[in-house]
């Protein structure tokens, strides 16, 4: 059973350390067919955002909750202590690839070149992965800042090329995307359209299947930070729902 509305979720630490740009935080991204969500919970810092609207910075402290849709390119930036419980949209597609890092336009049209910019070290200790990803962080806020600085002087081909150059590298991955989607999200809404039937019936038979679960944290080192993330997919079940037609 996937996390409700078919969406995941995570709590993230956003990164220190000083950008090519004298500011601390993530690595700048978008995501290709997911919404993101940010409920900050402590510290305070700003969401530099770029896409169509332009370029923004909008304030982040405890209690603020924004969201933004696929197509704009996002950035945390810590300005102290930055922690923040992240929603997705469509569980499983932003662990599948959903997401795209703002490369300079030279790597992210190079498929292979992306891949190797992009990657992590598997099995290494964790001071080479801190530092792969402070690496990936600057080439991506590079490429950022190239496009932020076109968005402010009115040119909006080095953001559309970004986006076509997205769309390439994420297009062969779209077939597996769409088995995860209906598996998830497709499937909820479908059970949903069908407790509300049985809702109209006045059949009580789905609140017999009622069932518990959990899903411990588990680390991981994120674009933006570092990830307490829950497998949504694969939870621990506390109390199993009866079987079907059990009256």
């Amino acid at each position: 059973m996937t996390f409700p509305g078919g969406t995941s979720v995570s709590r993230l630490s956003v990164y220190t350390g000083m950008c090519p740009d004298g500011l601390e935080g993530g690595t700048p991204h978008l995501h290709t067919a997911s919404t993101e969500a940010y409920v900050v919970v402590g510290g305070r810092g700003e969401l530099h955002s770029a896409g169509p609207h332009g370029v923004r910075e909008t304030p982040l402290v405890p209690g603020s909750t924004v969201w933004f849709t696929p197509g704009t390119i996002h950035r945390a930036v810590n300005l102290g202590g930055l922690e923040v419980l992240v929603i997705m949209q469509n569980a499983g597609l932003p662990e599948a690839g959903d997401a795209v890092m703002t490369f300079p336009p030279e790597v992210v049209a190079d498929p292979g070149r992306y891949r190797e910019a992009a990657a992590l070290p598997i099995g290494a200790p964790e001071e080479e992965v801190e530092a792969a990803v402070a690496r990936r962080r600057e080439l991506a806020v590079e490429g950022y800042l190239r496009i932020a600085a076109a968005l402010r002087a009115g040119d909006t081909e080095p953001l559309r090329r970004f986006y076509r150059h997205a769309v390439a590298l994420v297009r062969p991955k779209v077939a597996a995307w769409r088995e995860i989607w209906e598996g998830s999200v497709a499937r909820q809404a479908r059970e949903t359209a069908q407790v509300l039937d049985a809702l109209e019936r006045g059949d009580e038979g789905h609140l017999l299947r009622a069932s518990l679960m959990e899903s411990p944290p588990e680390p991981r080192w994120g674009m933006c930070g570092r990830l307490r993330a829950h497998d949504v997919a694969h939870p621990v079940v506390l109390a199993p729902g009866a079987a079907d037609g059990v009256a």
